[in-house]
């Protein structure tokens, strides 16, 4: 017993010794041949800036720019992207009709998958308003083999899902370029510095990607591609902003709801708190408030030490 304790120190003190020549020795490492930079590090783009009716605290959805988003959406992006989670009824948020949103419904490009009663065979049929949106592939293996064996995410909760938000969305919209000549904001050449990072067969470079090519085509191609009900002039930027905004949307279809309660609870807090202190103030400004000693001071703690003084002799 009388050696367990040395031991114990020694032990730990030799594991100790052993990180520290680890810790050192991957710092030499480091320095002395320190990581090659990579493509995605060096030229990759944070999301450009977005601001949108939605933001903020006091934000509201814009519904002129939802009913365009949606509009993107369901001509543009409808083509490769589902959308399971909205279902066409909730498009009354946004200002439509429910006669109109019975026609959007049974005019969707994408029937929705069905049973035939008669047979009991697999069939598909018109949507109606209480179906979500359907994908427009009937499997996994059919949206990898229609893109290059990437499947299209869903859309519903993508300004959730990627950091960013509704800014990488529109940026990445935006964001197509020709890797020749492209230059990072050093003004640095990426194919001159990194000459193995061009982009393969069927990718398409765009900065804003994680890994700065993707499999899906520019698809706001050019000015005009949809024509707006309310007139507003369909360029790329303007179309990308309002499928962003809509995609807001059907990430948090209750966030004027959700911002309207908290703005009520912040009023009710505050208004409670000034109504506290009021009654605090009425109810105890003519009270005295009595401070008990305690600690050394305390009457009684004195007469304890000091007489423990006395018995031990000590002299005050």
């Amino acid at each position: 017993m009388i050696f367990v304790r040395p031991i114990k120190y020694i032990v730990g003190l030799a594991f100790a010794l052993v990180l520290l020549v680890s810790l050192f020795a991957g710092v030499k490492e480091y320095f002395s041949n320190p990581p090659e930079p990579l493509p995605e590090s060096e030229f990759h783009k944070e999301p450009k800036a977005l601001h949108l009716a939605s933001d903020g605290a006091f934000g509201r959805f814009d519904k002129q720019q939802l009913q365009r988003g949606f509009q993107v959406y369901k001509e543009v992006c409808s083509a490769c992207h589902s959308m399971n989670l909205v279902a066409f009824r909730n498009l009354e948020a946004l200002g439509y009709s429910e006669a109109e949103v019975k026609a959007i419904a049974n005019q969707w490009q994408t029937e929705v998958p069905s049973i035939n009663p008669d047979t009991g065979e697999t069939a598909t049929r018109k949507a109606i308003p209480a179906d979500h949106f359907p994908s427009p592939y009937p499997n996994e293996m059919a949206a990898r083999a229609a893109n290059n064996n990437a499947v299209p995410p869903d859309l519903s909760l993508i300004t959730k899902a990627r950091e960013g938000g509704a800014a990488y969305v529109y940026s990445l919209l935006t964001g197509y370029r020709n890797q020749e000549g492209y230059r990072n904001e050093k003004g640095e050449l990426l194919l001159q510095k990194f000459p193995t990072a061009k982009t393969p067969p069927n990718l398409h470079f765009n900065p804003y990607f994680a890994n700065l090519n993707l499999a899906m085509p520019p698809p706001l191609a050019s000015d005009g591609q949809v024509q707006f009900a309310d007139g507003t002039r369909p360029t790329v930027d303007q179309m990308a902003k309002d499928v962003s905004a809509f995609l807001v949307w059907t990430a948090e279809p209750n966030l004027e709801r959700r911002h309207a309660a908290g703005l009520a609870v912040a009023i009710f807090l505050l208004l409670a708190t000034i109504l506290g202190y009021l009654a605090y103030r009425n109810t105890w400004a003519e009270a005295k408030r009595a401070v008990r000693v305690t600690g050394p001071l305390d009457p009684e703690n004195k007469a304890k030490r000091r007489r423990a003084s006395d018995n031990a002799g000590v002299t005050r």
